[in-house]
């Protein structure tokens, strides 16, 4: 009983766990902070490299292959009556053991939340530069104190207590993401009505580069659609009672926020392709070089898109951190604690950054997280282990 006790003083101490009164309408704007990233705009690069029909496949085929096996990670929540699996380790404990559950599962969200963090790092940085230098062409200043500025933010936000008091943040990184898609669709729809010339063939000819070209179109379109190394943390914040348990309104949240990204993505994606053909820059704000003022703003929003999803993804690694702290390290919960775990892992994200070159740091970790995303905790775990768990009925879809 006792344990028991510390344990649910220890949920209700960390991030994840410490406010349950998240609405349905949170689970829509934090799933599309998560799912609705910078990805979005090398869409149209995709299908200028499998083509119109299979690019079109490739988008749509992900998108259906990552809201189901949403749906699964909803339904396995509340799988066993009375428990909740708030994290993924807990889920992964469940299907596989204490110990080989923990390890399995562990790593690969780690890798996907600080993979994503260390490339949002990069990316703030230079949507900020990039938007200054457009708004001030004589104004210049290296890179790295534009992600120096982009840490410095972190360290102040990383304060904010737990997961649901997120909402605001989240809530301007979901408009801010929304907004700068429909910057790309309607600013690449009045480019392509010019009629410019363009070929709407594959970039590639030889055989060779074809396939290397397919594999990197399925890899960009995979990590545009990476947003579930969350999802169970995100219906942690939402209450459950036996009358309404959490699924409910997190499928709810989830069928705004997918339709969301339905919207964004195909509008992307085809009036890129359509506007500048195979000759589309692997960023379409790049193919979109006028008017000056509208681009620079498309760049501020997709940095403050990234301040507020650099939050969303550090979150269960904070939880992670603080859960460390306690109950192996042996330390009591406080806000001093809380602000050392949190400032120390902040800051060492900001070092990885400044001791790799950035566009090769940007390369491997792109790499990194397409191959994890088609295998880990945001797809594989739910849809390879209902053997290990209850299969929830088809009739709840």
């Amino acid at each position: 009983m006792e344990i028991d006790q510390q344990n649910e003083d220890l949920n209700n101490w960390l991030p994840v766990t410490a406010s349950r009164k998240a609405k349905w309408w949170y689970s829509a704007f934090h799933n599309v902070t998560a799912m609705v990233g910078a990805g979005v705009l090398g869409l149209p690069f995709a299908i200028s490299q499998l083509g119109w029909v299979s690019g079109i496949v490739a988008v749509l085929g992900s998108w259906v292959i990552t809201f189901y096996t949403l749906w699964q990670l909803v339904e396995l929540h509340e799988a066993v009556p009375g428990k909740r699996f708030d994290r993924y380790p807990e889920l992964g404990q469940h299907a596989f053991g204490p110990k080989l559950g923990y390890w399995i599962v562990m790593p690969q969200q780690m890798l996907v939340q600080v993979g994503t963090d260390i490339v949002y790092n990069v990316t703030g940085g230079k949507s900020l530069k990039k938007a200054i230098e457009l708004l001030i062409p004589s104004f210049a200043m290296r890179n790295t104190y534009y992600i120096l500025i982009f840490t410095a933010i972190q360290l102040g936000l990383s304060q904010i207590p737990n997961f649901n008091s997120l909402k605001g943040l989240s809530l301007l990184a979901a408009v801010m993401s929304v907004c700068y898609s429909m910057i790309a669709f309607v600013a690449s729809t009045v480019e392509g009505a010019h009629h410019h010339p363009a070929s709407y063939g594959i970039r590639s000819q030889d055989s060779v580069d074809i396939a290397f070209d397919v594999m990197n179109a399925l890899g960009t379109v995979a990590f545009a659609f990476a947003g579930h190394s969350v999802v169970l943390e995100i219906q942690a914040t939402i209450p459950s009672t036996p009358e309404v348990p959490s699924k409910k309104p997190t499928w709810k949240g989830v069928v705004v926020a997918y339709a969301i990204v339905l919207l964004c993505y195909l509008t992307v994606a085809i009036s890129g392709f359509w506007a500048f053909g195979n000759l589309v820059e692997d960023d379409i704000l790049i193919s979109l070089q006028k008017p000056n003022w509208l681009i620079a703003v498309a760049n501020f929003m997709v940095f403050l898109h990234v301040v507020g999803s650099y939050q969303v993804f550090a979150m269960p690694v904070f939880d992670g951190i603080e859960s460390c702290l306690v109950k192996n390290l042996k330390f009591t919960p406080s806000l001093c604690l809380r602000i050392v775990g949190r400032t120390s892992y902040v800051v060492a994200m900001h070092y990885m950054v400044g001791h790799e070159t950035t566009k090769t740091l940007e390369l491997s970790l792109d790499c990194i997280l397409d191959l994890d995303n088609r295998w880990s905790p945001n797809r594989g775990f739910s849809t390879n282990r209902w053997s290990e768990t209850d299969r929830p009925s088809s009739q709840n879809l």
